[in-house]
């Protein structure tokens, strides 16, 4: 089978999961929104321009921690509620998860558009720019939030997923910076390999 068709079988598979009995529609929906969201860019934009194997297993891998959010809540999911007491924890931390995510998988994408796009030579400005533009997103979500709590009130507790914490939307873009900079300082060399394999393989086609 084809990887990439596997990876979208793995994310239908795990929607289906998602959307069977989540704790509230309304939270799913909008946690999962930019995975769908996302799914169908990749989906229009796939003929003319493809990522890195990399870049598509990591957009799964953050599909599904949105997914997983969406079906529990970020602040219910089992696992980290598990791990509150092991870590000593004040609350659930699968949202920092989620927002390290936010900063680390964007990065890829945000590189390798950078680079194979030509928009500017591999270097120090590539970096500032993957980061800039991961902040750029992280702001984004936060005030897409706001908005949301805005709008409906006390229906949207379950997905700001504050839990009680004032510095919660800070922590959130920290994370993102976070996850950020641990892609352009610990992975920009694999990624710069996997990106020109990528190239030397077009380079080979008829």
């Amino acid at each position: 089978m084809n990887y990439h068709r596997l990876l979208f079988l793995v994310y239908i598979l795990v929607l289906i999961w998602s959307v069977i009995n989540p704790l509230d529609y309304f939270t799913w929906m909008l946690e999962i929104f930019p995975a769908i969201a996302g799914l169908a860019i990749l989906i229009l934009t796939y003929r003319k321009f493809r990522f890195t194997d990399v870049v598509y297993t990591l957009i799964l891998l953050h599909c599904c921690i949105l997914f997983v959010g969406g079906h529990y809540t970020y602040a219910r999911v089992p696992l980290f509620e598990w791990l509150r007491p092991v870590f000593h924890w004040q609350r659930n931390n699968y949202d920092k998860l989620g927002h390290f995510a936010q900063g680390f998988v964007p990065a890829f994408i945000a590189r390798e558009l950078y680079i194979r796009r030509n928009i500017v030579r591999p270097g120090a400005w590539t970096a500032v720019l993957t980061v800039a533009t991961c902040l750029s997103i992280s702001l984004l979500y936060e005030l897409f939030e706001w908005v949301v709590a805005l709008a409906s009130g006390q229906n949207a507790d379950a997905f700001l997923g504050t839990q009680g914490d004032p510095w919660d939307t800070q922590s959130d873009m920290a994370f993102a910076l976070l996850g950020a900079l641990c892609m352009v300082f610990l992975f920009a060399g694999m990624h710069n390999r996997m990106i020109a394999r990528l190239a030397s393989g077009e380079a080979s086609r008829p």
